[in-house]
Parts: C-alpha cells; sequence; structure tokens
C-alpha cells in the first residue's frame, strides 16, 4: 500500500515538473514573442521599403569634386573618399535600397555615365541604377547627401539601360583666368588683365579647328598613332564671353564629343594657351594628329567641369513610346545653374585665388619644345607618363572602368 501510494506522488511530481517545464517554456516563448514585436516596432520603415517596387531608374547628379579622389567608388578602400562613397552611403540610409546592395553594387546595376577624377566636378552626373521606389525619394536621399553633393533629378528608364552605353556624347566645360591667354612678351598683372575681342576670337578659331573626327594619340598617354581608338569625334568647342569674379576675369570653354580620352580635353585647352601665347606655331595643331610624337602641354584640372550627357539615340526610341519619358532635363536647368553658383564656381575661384594653379603652370611652358621630334622626346616623355601617373586622368576616360 505504502508502495503504490509512493508511486502515485512520484508520477504527481512527474507531471507537475513536466508541466512547469511547459509553462516555462511557455514564459520563454513569450518573452521571445515581446521581443520580436519591439523588433518589428524598430524595422516598420525597412519593411515598408522591402514592399516597394524595384525599378531601373536614372540619378541626375551635381556635385562639387573638392575634396575626393573621383566620382568611382573602390570598394574596400577607405583610404581615399570618392563620390559614390557618400552616394551609396545615402542610397542604403534612405532604404532605397538594401545594405549588401552598397557592398556589391552590380547587385543594383550600378553604373555611371563618366568617371570623374580626383577634384573635377559635375553639373550633369548621370547614374543608372535599380532602387526601391519609396515615397519623397530624392527628398530622402538628398537628407543623407553633405550640401555639395545634390540628386537633382529622377527618371524611369527601361530595363536594360546602362547610363555609359547609352551615352552618345558628353559636354565638358573648363573654367579659367583669362590672362591665361595674355601674350608671352606682355607683363600683365593678374587681377587687371582684360580680355580683347581679337584675342577671343583667335581662341575661338583655334578651338574650332578640333571639330570633326582626328587622331588625338598626342593628347593622352599610352596611345600610338596607329591605336584605332585615338580617333575621337569633337561637335563643337568654344570659348564664351569673359566675367570677373572676385577681381578675376574668368571665361568658360565648351566642348562636346562623343566620348574623351585621359588627359584630352586638358591637353586640347593647353596647346591652344601655348598659341596664343606665342610659344607654339598655330601649325602644330594639325602636325598633332599625324604619326609624329608631339610634346603637347597638360592645363591644370582645376577647373574642368561634367556639365550633361546626352541621349539622343535612346530619347528617339523610347522618349515619347508612352512608357517611358526622355532623358532631358529643361525642368532642373534652374537647380543646376543655382548648385553652379553656390559650390562649384566659388570652389574653382578660390582654390585659383589661393593655390595659383593656373600661374604656376604658365611658368612651365617656356620648358616644353614644340618643335621636338619623336626621337628628341623620349626622355621627356618618360618623365611626363611618371608625372601623369601621380596626378591621374583629368575626368574625362569615359572608355574604360
Amino acid at each position: 500500500m505504502a508502495k503504490d501510494l509512493r508511486a502515485a506522488v512520484a508520477s504527481q511530481t512527474k507531471r507537475l515538473n513536466s508541466s512547469g517545464g511547459v509553462v516555462e517554456r511557455l514564459e520563454e516563448n513569450g518573452h521571445q514573442n515581446k521581443r520580436l514585436k519591439s523588433d518589428a516596432d524598430e524595422e516598420d520603415v525597412e519593411d515598408q521599403n522591402k514592399r516597394s517596387p524595384k525599378r531601373k531608374i536614372v540619378l541626375l547628379m551635381a556635385y562639387s569634386g573638392k575634396g575626393y579622389h573621383g566620382m568611382q567608388r573602390n570598394v574596400g578602400s577607405s583610404q581615399f573618399k570618392t563620390i559614390e562613397d557618400d552616394l551609396v552611403s545615402a542610397l542604403v540610409q534612405s532604404g532605397c535600397i538594401p545594405e549588401n546592395h552598397g557592398e556589391d553594387m552590380k547587385k543594383m546595376s550600378f553604373q555611371r555615365c563618366a568617371r570623374t577624377d580626383k577634384g573635377v566636378s559635375a553639373a550633369g552626373q548621370i547614374v543608372s541604377l535599380k532602387v526601391r521606389l519609396i515615397d519623397d525619394i530624392l527628398e530622402k536621399i538628398n537628407n543623407h547627401l553633405p550640401s555639395h553633393i545634390r540628386i537633382l533629378g529622377l527618371k524611369r528608364v527601361t530595363g536594360g539601360f546602362n547610363s555609359k552605353n547609352k551615352c552618345d556624347a558628353r559636354t565638358y566645360s573648363y573654367m579659367l583666368p583669362t590672362f591665361a591667354f595674355a601674350h608671352k612678351d606682355h607683363d600683365v598683372q593678374e587681377e587687371v588683365y582684360r580680355l580683347d575681342k581679337e584675342t577671343l576670337e583667335k581662341v575661338n578659331k583655334l578651338l574650332a579647328c578640333y571639330k570633326g573626327t582626328h587622331n588625338f594619340h598626342n593628347f593622352t598617354s599610352q596611345k600610338g598613332p596607329r591605336d584605332p581608338s585615338a580617333k575621337r569625334y569633337i561637335m563643337e568647342m568654344y570659348c564664351g564671353e569673359p566675367f570677373v569674379r572676385e577681381n578675376i576675369e574668368f571665361a568658360v570653354i565648351k566642348v562636346k564629343g562623343q566620348s574623351f580620352m585621359m588627359h584630352q580635353i586638358r591637353k586640347m585647352i593647353g596647346l591652344v594657351i601655348a598659341i596664343v601665347k606665342g610659344y607654339a606655331a598655330e601649325s602644330i595643331i594639325e602636325r598633332s594628329w599625324g604619326e609624329e610624337k608631339v610634346d603637347v602641354p597638360k592645363a591644370p584640372g582645376l577647373g574642368l567641369v561634367l556639365e550633361r550627357v546626352h541621349f539622343e539615340k535612346y530619347n528617339r526610341r523610347f522618349g515619347n513610346d508612352g512608357l517611358h519619358e526622355p532623358l532631358e532635363w529643361t525642368e532642373e536647368e534652374e537647380k543646376i545653374a543655382v548648385f553652379k553658383e553656390q559650390y562649384i564656381y566659388p570652389t574653382i575661384i578660390n582654390t585659383e585665388r589661393e593655390e595659383k594653379s593656373m600661374a604656376n603652370w604658365l611658368n612651365t611652358l617656356s620648358i616644353h619644345d614644340f618643335n621636338s621630334s619623336a626621337v628628341g622626346m623620349q626622355a621627356n616623355n618618360k618623365n611626363s607618363k611618371n608625372s601623369s601617373d601621380l596626378e591621374g586622368s583629368d575626368g574625362c576616360d569615359d572608355d574604360s572602368d
């Protein structure tokens, strides 16, 4: 009897312990559910973003490049900050893309239209990518960007759109102090010099020589005269009317071409300056398109700006199909102009005044040999190549990424 009683007590105790374990597990699960609910509240915005549709778009970007090592991001390298570092960070923080897409940009099909190098600015850069179309997307991205980088516009594009491959042409500008055109035999004061009408006409006559298709192997590095890729098509190139800022007169040269090689625009401008100043004969331009190696000086990088990129073929095919918008930015022109006045032009002007990059570069023109032959230039080419490697491209290397 006692034995049966002990067995019954043991059995009841076992059931109680088992029941207690269930209660304990329920309590644990209850705590866990409470914790998950709290996490869900915190991640509500992210869940909403995940439900937003992903679409291929283009973003119109403007930025001041000072303090950045170019546009293109170098994933895994934090030593040199780029424009894309800040852009990708803003895209992640705003909820447009998941964090892993920021680490591997191919996942969002990211493509820039043109690379810009160290210190080079842009008023009309275009990037294409897939994003979540969240509400107030431009405002949210810009909230996570510094004021000298702005997203000024957004348009939907076709699923296979690639901003670099679909680009027909690019327009760059180059802002420079007009005393760069003063003849070498004239002693001029930088703040007093004013460009006269005759000199401006000569500058534009020389710039117009570049229009058309020519062999620009002398205007870049590591391309021979028989390299087919050295042939480039220039649509227009001219210098606008001068204007005064901070007591110094400036002018803006604009050039539109299908694509540009490394250093090409700066060398095109550098050679025209050398001619106008009296260091080189006008005939050197045509001579530079031949097989002979010609010593072409490279103007400073300060002042170079990517103005806009053109998608004329895309616009003709898809711009009026009823589904897509043409990639034109007429409505954004005022915002672009305001940004240039607030961030790009002041940076160029103040840096020129402080560092005197143009004035210092003009002093080096006298050491160039504009009549040298290919044999006589071998040593100079080696030295020039080394300095170019340190300096990098001028932001016009549109051919490769």
